[in-house]
């Protein structure tokens, strides 16, 4: 793993050393030192230690904070290169990531658009052919020589409603940071016109020449990773004129908190403007007519409830919604009249609604059955049509085509099937067909996946995928996943890291806890704010289930999660350290009195509460993973994962943790950090840091599971 920073120089490192404090850990590990503050601040009448609130500060404006980073990564570097498991793990993963791999084709004139990745590549290509299969394809954008370390991503990409071309935005190094740009497809030639300061937002053609995107203001100077985001705003980009020259579409600057994104119909008659509070469940939704006055009208002007925009076909608009339907149901609008009239289409089922689509003249529709996808056809009156068959226990990746045209295309993955893109007729249930498989380097049919049901501390039925390999009998060390919130279902996907490990002779379970979005929106609600604690408890009894039923032994469990998943892990570690003999807490929230007071955290209150509330601060002080270390217990091996370019949670979160858990007295095992550089929440990031940091984890929870790879 490559330093944060390149090394300061001696004399300056001399420096900060005389200045830092020695502090008590296990015997077996002398972790470099760390200075503990004296920030202590008082609540409600108690008062509550922050000795690591310096670590918050930017790596890359705050140069004791660089000095710290440098020096846990070169300890952490030097123990996991030394692990005996990793060089069979790295090898392994070289090979189970050299796959060719396609992404969703999309159709714009008679041209067809997809990613590509010959395998090893570390950013996927977008490509472009004729849509019908004649000619050859040819690459279009291809973002791998945009940085010398693969960092730099191509993000989002739309073609304009004629094919002749592309928007996209850039990521680089990680961030949620997008600059959008447009490229001439018949050429190749990348146009003049640059859009930046955009962060969380749609590309939505407004005709064949103008864009419209979302931005937030430019931040202040060195404030661009950590500041929190306010006042996003809609605008509209015409071709060939610079930025400064963009039309204000749509703002809220009497409530900053707002975030807002636009889409537009595929007939280019409607801007539909979604505003929510970027965490909370709701949204409220505003309507303009592309070509007049831009207007932007509301429609839905709570955020009590779900809207999600299907289709528009003329003046009427189809929208997923939650509305009277905790598991979501199909209406549509009809903007022809004085006032709009909304009809339930299709009404709410004892499924999970995740998704919809037209395509042709067919709904197609997204439904979970307990955790496993079905693909439903429905007139677009409602009416059903039959069923796309799914090839076994998997996750719908995407359904991609439009109104008029009944040719569409969806992904589909699983524990063990990285994604492979089907095509079909919307007007045939029968038709789906192979587009693209990947070609693997491993057999899926060595493994099996199956569901099981257990029950959590108060009874609560929980489902649980368990995947292993099908010739090795017995207990196997395991690594158990979760995430239980923000009303996010964990679903079968394919992981090459996780392949790695399953390949070498390790189980892996998911556990579908609640604050996920798995049962609807009552299950969600089942495991947020007064509920959290059933989240972490349903993910204790999966651990101990794992156990009592032979998948694991009495030392072979291990937990990762991260965002959400890591604050998981760092709670029940605290609760029940007994539990597990590894984990790995990733990109993880663990300051749960500070989390608000930096870039989006302040829309996570309505997952966790308000820290300002007492009530609120109470609960959250009582599973903060940070404040709760239980000093004189024996604690597993922890190796804290994290990246410098994370501006969604960001990195002090995990600096703090890990600074914590090295004070603490709870046990010889490891616990470490390691900080990834020119790398964010996830998204973006090169194939060869994939690489890397999966070797990295893998031989980690191997070592401490006692997990030998295995052929």
């Amino acid at each position: 793993m490559p330093s944060i920073r390149p090394l300061l120089a001696a004399s300056a490192l001399a420096c900060l050393a005389m200045s830092m404090t020695a502090e008590a850990a296990p015997a077996a590990m002398k972790y470099p030192q760390t200075e503990r503050g004296t920030v202590v601040e008082t609540a409600f009448g108690e008062k509550v230690a922050d000795p690591y609130r310096w670590l918050e500060a930017d790596v890359r404006v705050d140069p004791k904070v660089a000095a710290w980073v440098d020096a846990q990564s070169r300890f952490t570097d030097a123990y996991l290169k030394a692990l005996p498991e990793r060089p069979a793990f790295e090898q392994r993963l070289k090979t189970l990531f050299d796959f060719e791999r396609f992404g969703l084709p999309v159709k714009a004139g008679d041209l067809l658009f997809f990613r590509h990745n010959s395998g090893l590549q570390n950013q996927s290509m977008l490509y472009v052919r004729k849509a019908d299969g004649s000619g050859e394809r040819r690459v279009l954008i291809d973002p791998n020589g945009w940085a010398k370390d693969g960092a730099t991503a191509l993000d989002d990409w739309q073609p304009s409603p004629d094919g002749t071309k592309v928007a996209y935005s850039v990521q680089d190094g990680g961030s949620d940071w997008r600059t959008l740009k447009v490229i001439d497809v018949a050429s190749g030639q990348v146009l003049s016109d640059t859009v930046e300061h955009v962060k969380f937002s749609h590309i939505a053609w407004a005709g064949d020449e103008a864009v419209v995107y979302s931005r937030f203001p430019a931040p202040k100077a060195g404030e661009a990773f950590q500041a929190v985001s306010s006042n996003q705003s809609v605008w509209l980009h015409k071709l060939g004129t610079p930025q400064s020259e963009d039309r204000l579409l749509h703002a809220t600057p009497d409530n900053p908190r707002l975030y807002h994104s636009a889409e537009t119909t595929h007939d280019q008659r409607w801007l539909v403007v979604s505003t929510s509070t970027g965490s909370e469940k709701g949204n409220a939704v505003g309507l303009a007519r592309i070509g007049g006055d831009w207007k932007v009208q509301p429609l839905v002007s709570t955020l009590a409830d779900e809207w999600s925009l299907i289709a528009g076909i003329g003046d009427r608009l189809w929208f997923v919604t939650s509305k009277d339907a905790p598991r979501k149901k199909v209406v549509m609008v009809d903007m022809s009249g004085a006032a709009p009239v909304t009809t339930t289409v299709v009404p709410e089922s004892d499924d999970v609604l995740e998704s919809a689509k037209v395509v042709g003249d067919r709904l197609v529709l997204g439904y979970l059955r307990d955790v496993k996808a079905e693909l439903r056809l429905a007139t677009l009156d409602g009416k059903p049509a039959g069923t796309l068959a799914l090839p076994g226990i998997g996750s719908i990746g995407g359904v991609v085509g439009e109104p008029g045209d009944p040719q569409g295309h969806f992904a589909f993955s699983g524990f063990t099937q990285p994604a492979t893109i089907y095509a079909f007729d919307a007007g045939d249930a029968a038709s789906a067909k192979v587009w693209a498989a990947p070609k693997l380097t491993f057999d899926p049919a060595r493994f099996e996946t199956r569901q099981v049901f257990y029950p959590s501390k108060d009874g609560t039925r929980i489902p649980m995928f368990v995947v292993r390999r099908k010739d090795l009998a017995g207990p196997l060390p395991t690594i158990l996943y979760g995430y239980g919130g923000f009303n996010i279902s964990v679903l079968p996907a394919f992981s090459a890291g996780r392949m790695a490990w399953l390949d070498a002779g390790g189980a892996f379970a998911v556990a579908n806890i609640r604050g996920g979005g798995e049962y609807g929106e009552a299950w969600h609600l089942a495991g947020k704010g007064p509920t959290k604690q059933n989240v972490f408890d349903d993910f204790i009894a999966a651990g101990e289930w794992l156990k009592a039923n032979g998948v694991t032994s009495a030392n072979g469990l291990a937990v990762e999660g991260g965002s959400n998943g890591g604050l998981l892990v760092g709670a029940v570690v605290n609760q029940r350290p007994d539990l597990f003999a590894a984990a790995v807490p990733a990109v993880g929230v663990m300051d749960m009195l500070r989390f608000d007071k930096f870039t989006a955290g302040r829309e996570w209150v309505f997952d966790y509460g308000y820290p300002e509330k007492e009530e609120d601060w109470r609960r959250l002080r009582a599973y903060s993973p940070y404040h709760n270390i239980a000093s004189g217990k024996d604690y597993p091996a922890i190796l804290v994962t994290t990246a410098d370019t994370d501006d969604r949670v960001v990195p002090g979160h995990s600096f703090k943790y890990a600074a914590a858990l090295q004070a603490a007295s709870i046990g010889s095992k490891p616990h470490l950090i390691r900080i990834e550089t020119r790398a964010g929440h996830g998204s973006g990031k090169p194939v060869a840091k994939l690489i890397a940091e999966n070797a990295d984890v893998y031989a980690f929870v191997a070592h401490w599971t006692g997990l030998t790879p295995k052929e």
